[in-house]
């Protein structure tokens, strides 16, 4: 069926379920021959309503350089709205109402219009118009379906570039470049062995600038209680990221992974260091912004969180020159049994991406548009910006000049908005790092030379001292480890009428609140108080809840495989 009745906009509401994360895939690719068309048919004026579930503190209503750009080539103009500090409150009002934005990006929450009918099947618009669409997706079309029972595509997948293989690694345990200098470079692969490093900094420092040393800091504001303090239960425990869920390879069972006793034992750890004094005790209580500027003092010495969750403070620190106290990172394990499974392959895994609804007055132009901005020219576009202004041809090779380089790492948010260069990446089809255009030029700006150019001294230093040239040397490759048959588990559509969406809100009121007391707690307690967690999981309908998303997770498997 293609269409399902519209849900009630009380039953939207109170299913509404927030489930924000990334993936990283690998796999190296190069696109062959030419783009057509480069532009629509068309490039009469026409003005398209667009709603985003991420915030944008940098859109400017496509007046930076490469949105007149886009204009210029399209005729279309985004009249945009993006989400408060990415908030998903809208979404259901949207969907309650019937009348939707001609696109909309809706995260995790498609499945809210797809059930409503308010977006409609692009197979056939894509088929018909949309030549560079089908290039970019090119064997993973069969990954774009919705479900085993609904074969359509709603929505075309952007949030996971095609082909990406990240060439270096962004998180989790970070350390200063000081502390790691003063103590010699010491090795550094468990949770003991960073803390020790941590330790020792801060006993012979205890003051930095004249301010206290916060020896390790925590971010628990919102959702980023999930990237800084329980995702890294799993990463530091050898488990891959599948969101709330641990799934098992060999079973595709699944499970919430804060049932692994491996898990609990590095909230164990957690306790003690809360226990003796090394974990900032704002911690749980600071908002982003303090913490971004905490750590843009130059007095915290190690942050678990991916790096571009504190970038506007790295960005400060070498501003304010103190880059020796920006971060080196490393994948830290609780003990030497696991290792960290950050680049195991989930193959490309489609899930979050923007729809046309089903209020949209010219869907065909509206494709050809995204077509346009598929294309080879719309890829370079959107990446590097203007030949002649933002980057040269020298030798056959896409090079960016001194200047405009050290804006984008100086000036980011500015350089953004003016240029719009990165901007409209996250929302529409992309082509991810590795992937080469036919000059054999690489799509993306973040390609080894270009990452390893832009490395600080410190951290130059500081790769040399380990005998690696990226950051991501350290990191166990994905030939490590199996590629996962489901993809990435947290970008599976969730039906609306599932009891999912109702568990999950409550697990997830449970795991914000529970955590942060367990790790807080006497460690006389700690035993205590994490099995009454675990129970109070399971009293909120957790197992019934596994058992169902076991079962999205095997038809995923069917599906892909069909």
């Amino acid at each position: 069926m293609k269409h399902k009745k519209r849900a009630s906009a009380l039953l939207v509401i109170t299913m509404l379920a927030t489930m924000v994360l990334a993936a990283c895939g690998n796999g190296k690719e190069e696109v062959q021959g030419t783009d057509t068309p480069k532009e629509p048919d068309s490039v009469s004026p026409m003005t398209i309503s667009f709603y985003s579930a991420d915030s944008n503190a940098s859109w400017n209503n496509m007046q930076d350089t490469v949105g007149k750009k886009v204009t210029e080539k399209t005729g279309i103009t985004l009249q945009a709205e993006f989400a408060v500090d990415g908030s998903n409150q809208k979404l259901p009002l949207l969907v309650a109402s019937g009348e939707y934005p001609d696109l909309v990006f809706a995260k995790g929450d498609a499945n809210l219009f797809v059930d409503a009918g308010g977006f409609i099947d692009l197979t056939d618009l894509i088929e018909e118009h949309a030549p560079n669409i089908k290039k970019v997706y090119g064997e993973y079309m069969n990954r774009l379906k919705w479900s085993n029972e609904d074969e359509a595509i709603y929505v075309l997948p952007t949030l996971n570039a095609v082909g990406h293989s990240a060439f270096d690694a962004g998180g989790t345990f970070q350390i200063q470049h000081e502390v790691l200098k003063e103590l010699g470079y010491p090795e550094l692969k468990t949770v003991t062995d960073y803390e020790n490093a941590l330790k020792t900094y801060y006993e012979k420092n205890p003051k930095i600038d004249g301010q206290p040393t916060v020896p390790l800091t925590l971010n628990a504001d919102g959702w980023r209680i999930m990237i800084s303090v329980t995702n890294p239960a799993f990463g530091a425990t050898g488990a891959s990221d599948d969101g709330e869920y641990y799934i098992d390879q060999e079973t595709t069972e699944a499970m919430l992974h804060y049932k692994r006793p491996e898990e609990k034992e590095y909230f164990r750890w957690l306790n003690h260091m809360n226990a003796t004094g090394l974990l900032d005790k704002e911690s749980f209580v600071q908002k982003t912004d303090q913490y971004e500027a905490k750590i843009s003092s130059g007095r915290v010495l190690g942050i678990i969180d991916q790096e571009w969750g504190f970038g506007n403070a790295t960005n400060a620190l070498r501003t304010a020159g103190k880059e020796n106290r920006t971060y080196a990172r490393f994948p830290i394990q609780l003990d030497e049994t696991t290792k960290d499974a950050a680049f195991q392959s989930s193959g490309y895994s489609a899930g979050y991406g923007v729809g046309i609804s089903t209020s949209a007055k010219d869907p065909v132009r509206i494709i050809k548009f995204l077509d346009y901005l598929a294309s080879e020219e719309g890829q370079i576009l959107m990446n590097w910006g203007i030949e002649g202004e933002h980057y040269n041809i020298v030798d056959g090779k896409r090079v960016i000049p001194a200047e405009v380089q050290d804006r984008k790492i100086n000036d980011n948010a500015n350089f953004t908005k003016e240029t719009g260069i990165g901007l409209y990446l996250a929302v529409f089809p992309r082509y991810g790092d590795s992937v080469k255009d036919s000059t054999g030029n690489y799509f993306t700006t973040n390609y080894p030379e270009q990452i390893t150019e832009n490395y600080t001294p410190s951290a130059k230093e500081t790769l040399a001292a380990y005998n690696v040239e990226m950051w991501k040397d350290l990191w166990p490759k994905e030939d490590e480890f199996k590629e996962k048959p489901w993809g990435a588990a947290y970008n599976i559509p969730v039906p609306s009428d599932s009891n999912i969406n109702i568990t999950y809100k409550k697990i997830e009121e449970i795991v914000r609140k529970r955590i942060p007391e367990i790790i807080l707690t006497d460690p006389a307690k700690f035993d205590a108080l994490y099995d009454s967690f675990i129970q109070e999981l399971n009293d909120a309908g957790a197992e019934k809840m596994e058992q169902e998303y076991t079962e999205l997770v095997r038809k995923r498997v069917e599906l892909w495989n069909n």
